[in-house]
């Protein structure tokens, strides 16, 4: 996606000139996503001008990426995403460009839920995947994506492994074969099992793990495109939602509500977690949310989860980029809290 790289430094502007753009919708739709600006992004020198503080903005309909070269140079709200280099802006513009819809969606509820609570981030975050899960970019992936066959399921077991020890409860995710992948199954079963301290105030310590060689590999991709109604999918998303239950049990339980996360975390598998009051994460642990580069964004609850540890523009370089970083970087932005030898 070359192109895509060319057309963003082609753009590059300067803080000055993006304010004079924001300043009504009218000049605000030629940097639109639907306004024809088929890059799906700007690119801002971060290190050339500033904003006027006295200006009101219109929110842009694009990706705002900010290009910094000095590390001390600060980061306006208008910004979504900040890049230090070429490398870093291919990634960003190659994924924005593929998809610029979502990529703008994704930006939306992220600028929404920097300053929303719990419960209207996720709703907003819901609406948005509903919407994308029946667009056009979405479809695309679907469409391109070579079909498989499905793998047989084993002999009945149980999708969530539950041991009690004294006041203390360990839930295990137990889909091994498929690296824990989130069925729609496997969510549900998740949903009764944290439900269970909830309601017995006698567990005063909750550990959520996942068996075989990864925590949770994402969502299970043999029932992406299964949804045929935006609507239902919206409903049955929030009301059987781990993210809440999780919410909710850090709130009576703080630090002692544990996720322990070893190799694979990608999508769910780091939005859940994320909620946590501890996320311990093992050395061979990696994190990654790849939802836009198929053409939708986080709907396990990472834009509510992942933003309020790490903020905004690193929950965005992480959506934008689709690389996964390792345990220690994790560490470093606090996005997990303490590493273990795997």
């Amino acid at each position: 996606m070359r192109d895509a790289y060319t057309g963003a430094m082609q753009q590059l502007m300067t803080l000055p000139a993006l304010q004079s753009l924001l300043r009504s919708a009218a000049t605000a739709e030629a940097l639109s996503t639907v306004g024809g600006n088929a890059a799906g992004c700007v690119l801002v020198d971060l290190d050339e001008g500033a904003l006027d503080p006295a200006v009101a903005l219109v929110q842009p309909g694009c990706t705002v990426i900010g290009l910094r070269r000095q590390p001390s140079t600060p980061v306006p709200q208008v910004v979504d995403v900040v890049v230090s280099g070429a490398a870093q802006l291919e990634l960003i513009t190659r994924v924005v460009a593929g998809n610029p819809h979502a990529a703008c969606l994704l930006m939306q509820v992220l600028r929404h839920n920097e300053g929303a609570s719990v419960a209207d981030g996720l709703l907003a975050e819901s609406l948005a995947y509903a919407t994308l899960q029946h667009g056009a970019e979405f479809a695309r992936w679907l469409a391109a994506r070579a079909r498989r066959t499905a793998q047989p399921e084993p002999a009945r077991q149980d999708l969530v492994l539950l041991e009690r020890s004294q006041q203390r409860l360990t839930v295990t995710l137990n889909r091994a074969h498929k690296r824990n992948a989130y069925s729609a199954e496997l969510r549900d079963a998740l949903c009764d099992a944290l439900q269970l301290p909830l309601e017995d105030p006698s567990i005063d310590a909750v550990v959520l793990r996942g068996a075989g060689r990864a925590f949770c590999a994402g969502g299970d991709l043999e029932e992406f495109g299964a949804a045929r109604d935006a609507a239902v999918a919206h409903l049955t998303r929030t009301t059987r939602s781990a993210a809440v239950l999780l919410h909710r049990l850090r709130a009576r339980l703080g630090d002692r509500l544990q996720c322990r996360l070893h190799g694979a975390c990608i999508g769910a598998g780091i939005e859940l977690p994320a909620f946590a009051g501890r996320v311990i994460a093992a050395d061979d642990a990696f994190f990654q949310l790849p939802e836009v580069a198929m053409g939708l964004i986080p709907g396990a609850g990472g834009t509510v989860s992942i933003l309020r540890r790490v903020g905004r523009l690193r929950t965005a370089y992480l959506a934008l980029s689709n690389q996964p970083i390792d345990a220690p970087t994790a560490l470093a932005w606090g996005l997990v809290d303490e590493l273990a030898a795997a």
